[in-house]
């Protein structure tokens, strides 16, 4: 069963997925997934908060994350970089979600909805993004580790 949470995060990327490839914005994006099998039990106000959040600061989230990338970001695919610019998000903003915790969404996102081997590659970029934009939790769990 999934949490709604997971269903918020799993909304909010096949949003933004339209978002990337038809630039819908917000209330388009939002007015045809609410009647998508599963929306109603989302927590809406973190899709939202990610939704709106992504598109308001996609270009500093982007400018964050192209250094820890193998090739420019506008190349990855879409669902990639859906996911990245939400970890990314999250990372700097949901400051109450442990990285851990981001990090480990991310990579079920992009199982859920990626290529085969994409969820290495996400799992590696936001874990180095984290010890940037979170150097003290990052360094005590390295420290449990």
């Amino acid at each position: 069963m999934k949490s709604a949470r997971r269903r918020a995060r799993e909304f909010a990327t096949q949003g933004l997925y339209q978002w990337l490839l038809a630039s819908a914005g917000h209330t388009e994006i939002e007015a045809q997934l609410r009647g998508a099998d599963g929306f109603d039990k989302a927590d809406k106000a973190l899709f939202d908060t990610l939704v709106k959040g992504v598109i308001r600061d996609s270009e500093s989230l982007s400018t964050k994350l192209q250094p820890l990338l193998d090739r420019p970001i506008q190349e990855l695919s879409p669902v990639e970089r859906a996911v990245l610019l939400i970890g990314a998000f999250e990372l700097v903003n949901q400051i109450d979600v442990p990285y851990r915790v981001v990090i480990n969404e991310a990579v079920e996102l992009t199982k859920t909805f990626g290529g085969s081997d994409g969820y290495k590659y996400v799992n590696g970029v936001l874990d180095k993004l984290a010890a940037q934009v979170r150097p003290d939790e990052a360094a005590q769990q390295r420290a449990r580790s």
